[in-house]
């Protein structure tokens, strides 16, 4: 098996990736963190080889991983596309935003597998990464739970035969809600995801629909369909992950707890499957339902479906926007319902363009992340 280099070691996924590591006798030849915190030092020492990349260390953080590690440290953002760049290895990028868009580059560019959870990477980039993918021929397996599914209900299948594929969505803390009872929901509300663990920047996607917004981008990207062949179904149980319906009338559909460990595993290891984390899966007393979404509730869903539309940089300013908008709501500047209103006011005004480098991508990111918070006063 190959060496994993884990990106994002204390987020959610990065957690998860470890154990998987861990549980299957994978090595861990680097991780890396944004800060220099204690958590990611106690995963340092409990891995003597492994190199540690800190993004963005204090002072003192750099001086304590200096004297604590030595050589093996690592600092600045440059170290991500450094560790991405371990040629023979499979790369988890967990990194949350669009800084993991550099280390999925380089991931690809060396060849490497890279199990992808930064979504960012391909709705901020999807040309950019794609283009990677093509010259270094390395191998982009997703981590989602969603696109993991896809991926699995495609293999085999020639792409012609597939009529839609479907992702399905919980529906996050706040389904059933009115646009009117949306307006006076709380940063704690929003945070109370009812299935899945997660970081706060995504679970306040999950809540707003944004988070399936952008995984509408992603399987565009990764497996080559129009947006009129990508539904979106509401499953509040989330056993269902993703359903693909071919031309003759026949659906598979991808069931499974919802634990994040089985795709990060399943991204490790593909194609060989190995024991895993869950027990049997019982169908008995399961009841599955689906609904379709509420667009007029949850807007971010249709900005979502008119960015990939429009193609070339507007999903960037999408993920831009939202995250600006996100983080304001984070802080108590704007209320939940002013998320959207906030990136529906910066794609109209950000201008399209086409993207062709990384330096592209900073550039409509840099320019949405302003417009975005000239947004943020107007829309408290």
């Amino acid at each position: 098996m190959r060496p994993v280099v884990v990106l994002g070691a204390t987020g959610s996924i990065g957690h998860q990736a470890l154990a998987v590591a861990d549980r299957l006798g994978m090595e861990v030849t680097a991780v890396a963190a944004r800060r220099g915190s204690d958590e990611l030092l106690e995963i340092a020492l409990a891995r003597p080889d492994a190199l540690v990349g800190v993004v963005a260390p204090t002072k003192a953080e750099r001086e304590h991983f200096e004297s604590s590690l030595g050589g093996r440290a690592r600092f600045g953002p440059e170290t991500l596309v450094e560790l991405a760049s371990m040629a023979g290895s499979v790369v988890v990028n967990g990194i949350v935003g669009s800084a993991g868009l550099p280390a999925s580059v380089a991931a690809l560019d060396a060849g490497n597998r890279l199990a992808l959870a930064n979504k960012e990477s391909l709705v901020a980039g999807g040309p950019i990464v794609a283009a990677a993918l093509e010259r270094g021929g390395g191998e982009l397996i997703p981590v989602d739970s969603e696109h993991s599914a896809l991926h699995q209900c495609l293999v085999g299948e020639e792409r012609s035969a597939v009529r839609r594929i479907v992702l399905t969505a919980s529906g996050g803390p706040f389904r059933g809600m009115t646009g009117e009872q949306l307006e006076a929901v709380t940063v704690e509300e929003a945070l109370a995801h009812p299935t899945w663990k997660m970081g706060p920047r995504i679970t306040i996607d999950s809540a707003t629909l944004m988070n399936k917004a952008f995984e509408v981008i992603e399987a565009h990207h990764l497996f080559g369909f129009g947006y009129d062949s990508i539904d979106v179904v509401v499953h509040p149980e989330s056993v269902v992950h993703a359903l693909v319906e071919f031309s003759d009338g026949s659906l598979k559909a991808h069931l499974g707890e919802p634990d994040m460990q089985i795709p990060i595993q399943y991204a490790l290891t593909e194609p060989e499957r190995r024991p895993g984390p869950a027990g049997p899966f019982s169908l008995v007393g399961r009841h599955l339902t689906f609904e379709s979404p509420d667009r007029d509730a949850f807007p971010c869903l249709g900005l979502g479906y008119e960015a990939g539309r429009l193609g070339g940089s507007a999903p960037t300013v999408l993920n831009a926007a939202d995250e600006v908008a996100v983080h304001s709501f984070l802080d108590g500047k704007i209320g939940f319902s002013s998320i959207a209103v906030v990136v529906e006011r910066t794609l109209a005004d950000v201008e399209v363009r086409s993207l062709e480098t990384l330096d592209d991508v900073r550039a409509i990111d840099r320019e949405a992340r302003s417009v975005a918070t000239a947004h943020l006063g107007a829309s408290c």
